[in-house]
């Protein structure tokens, strides 16, 4: 494991779990490695679903590796052309624009800088008790451009995106879920379980329902209710037209008329 990246397969669920001491900081190998776990995730017909996760309890991730950046081994200036981070870009997820799995992240410790980043790029995100957010970029004389710019204004309220962006505070997981940051608190020892519990759940589902909805709401986001409507029914949304053809939409329909448990096969 030489690229800090344990990935495990039970089932239909993909786990991918971020361990390189001792802060999970993520180099160039690393972001490649999380986008090879990813594009597996979303072109391997057997998989429904992805888990993302870190070891221990301290931190799931502090972000971009610094030290390579202060050695020289990575630059600042257009960082996202100057060195191939894979597949997905940084991380594999914060602009991964055709993964239409859920990925469900398991936050087990600080989300710091572009480890906050990575954990925005997926679709639920739980968080253990003592988890902390943060974004430590702006006394480094950065800014966070690997998403946290982009996405964390649209998932919480502005100013409170601003407090973090330039003061640099902290934010508890109660704190992030009263926000709708995060989708639940557990306990810590209960984390993975509880991941794992929403994972079986989505990969009992029709899976091109699922990825359905990842494809249409990447696809309208921040546009006019009316031309979202016109988005779906006129624009290609290949996961969305494949659905509405299917044959699981046909058992899921068969199903409930005939009260029986639907056998989904993602055709």
């Amino acid at each position: 494991m030489p690229d800090g990246v344990e990935v495990t397969q039970n089932g239909r669920i993909l786990e991918v779990k971020l361990n390189k001491p001792k802060v999970n900081a993520i180099d160039i190998p690393m972001s490649q490695a999380l986008g090879a776990a990813f594009a597996e995730l979303r072109d391997n017909p057997d998989l429904w679903v992805g888990i993302l996760t870190a070891e221990g309890e301290k931190i799931f991730s502090a972000g971009w590796d610094l030290k390579a950046l202060n050695s020289g081994e990575v630059e600042l200036d257009n960082w996202w052309e100057t060195a191939d981070y894979g597949d997905g870009g940084f991380a594999g997820l914060t602009e991964n624009w055709n993964l239409n799995k859920p990925v469900i992240a398991a936050l087990n410790g600080l989300v710091i800088g572009g480890g906050f980043e990575l954990a925005m790029g997926c679709d639920l995100l739980i968080a253990a008790e003592h988890v902390e957010f943060g974004l430590p970029e702006m006394p480094l004389g950065m800014v966070p451009d690997a998403g946290a710019l982009q996405r964390l204004p649209r998932r919480i309220p502005h100013n409170i995106a601003m407090e973090m962006f330039l003061l640099g505070r902290r934010m508890s997981a109660e704190e992030a879920a009263h926000y709708g940051l995060v989708n639940k608190v557990v306990p810590k020892e209960k984390l993975l379980d509880q991941a794992r519990e929403w994972a079986e759940s989505i990969a009992w589902s029709a899976p091109l329902a699922m990825q359905s909805v990842k494809e249409v709401q990447r696809a309208i986001e921040c546009v006019p209710l009316e031309a979202a409507f016109n988005k779906m029914r006129t624009e290609n949304l290949p996961v969305y037209r494949k659905m509405l053809k299917s044959d699981d939409a046909a058992e899921g329909v068969a199903a409930f008329v005939e009260k029986r448990e639907p056998k989904f096969k993602g055709e």
